[in-house]
């Protein structure tokens, strides 16, 4: 029996989409074919864009002082920011042996520009004006203002914020720790100093008669230097905690991801247990009304 042109065509096309269906049936059911790869997590190491792929570069300061970095050795993952360094890292998908640390000086982790790091903890204030030049994630410790004296000075007496007023204060140039001596100086304007390393000489000097330190380095300056003694802190104001923050450079697209890992540190609880096993200061310092 002879076939029509036509039907023959129909015959053709109906067994061609037959044995394409039982192809695709046979490929879809292949266990052995690869599954598709699942897309790395966008807060992860394998898809951060850090300065070398797959290694964090962290910085901090080029002397690192208890108790933020113990022994000035930032690599051990002792003291308070070290520590919290490294939980971020892990948060992020870095091993220990996947970190690279460098040593900047405070100045130029703050400075606009390209930055030879990829995060900086430094005990570095968050700031509007600093927002400018850099990036900061989520505050990591809430800082607050201490005044440093010598036992046998007559600042050593200070109760009182205007009694400061009368006594030579001093602290680092270009730390909110300046800010505020100049902010509270009487008569004898605050003298600003290269580094705290020029502070603390010059209060043992006697050449100021207060340093001012945020508390924590101000509890580690008093075990560290005889005859030294914490009159007091500034009180902070309610809504407007200073923090310390991480520096990354300006619209770095790690931020929001380093953000992520500090937020969730905080949320469950670990910044308060870093806290609690490596900024535990001797001694008190009152509120200085």
């Amino acid at each position: 029996m002879q076939m029509s042109h036509a039907a023959l065509l129909l015959t053709v096309s109906a067994l061609t989409v037959a044995l394409n269906g039982c192809a695709s049936a046979t490929d879809d059911d292949d266990p052995t074919a690869a599954p598709e790869a699942s897309p790395a997590p966008t807060c992860h190491k394998d898809s951060l864009p850090t300065l070398t792929p797959g290694q964090l570069t962290l910085a901090t300061k080029p002397f690192a002082f208890n108790p933020w970095y113990i022994n000035n050795q930032p690599e051990n993952g002792q003291g308070f920011e070290s520590a919290v360094a490294y939980a971020v890292a892990d948060r992020l998908g870095y091993d220990p042996a996947d970190v690279r640390w460098i040593r900047t000086e405070f100045a130029d982790a703050i400075a606009p520009g390209e930055k030879p790091f990829d995060l900086n903890l430094s005990e570095v204030t968050i700031t509007d004006e600093r927002r400018q030049a850099v990036d900061f994630s989520s505050g990591y410790y809430d800082a607050s203002h201490a005044f440093l004296s010598i036992t046998d000075s007559p600042a050593a007496a200070i109760t009182t914020l205007d009694e400061l007023r009368d006594v030579r204060l001093g602290a680092r140039m270009g730390t909110t720790n300046y800010q505020t001596a100049v902010r509270l100086s009487g008569d004898q304007p605050a003298t600003a100093y290269e580094t705290d390393e020029a502070g603390r000489a010059a209060l043992r000097n006697g050449d100021i008669d207060v340093l001012v330190l945020d508390l924590r380095t101000a509890f580690s300056t008093q075990l560290e230097m005889p005859g030294s003694i914490i009159v007091g802190q500034l009180e902070p104001e309610p809504g407007n905690a200073e923090q310390y923050g991480i520096v990354l450079k300006k619209d770095s697209p790690l931020t929001d991801c380093v953000s992520e890992a500090v937020d969730e540190l905080g949320d469950n609880g670990d910044l308060f247990r870093l806290q609690k096993e490596w900024l535990a200061g001797p001694g008190v310092a009152p509120f200085l009304p």
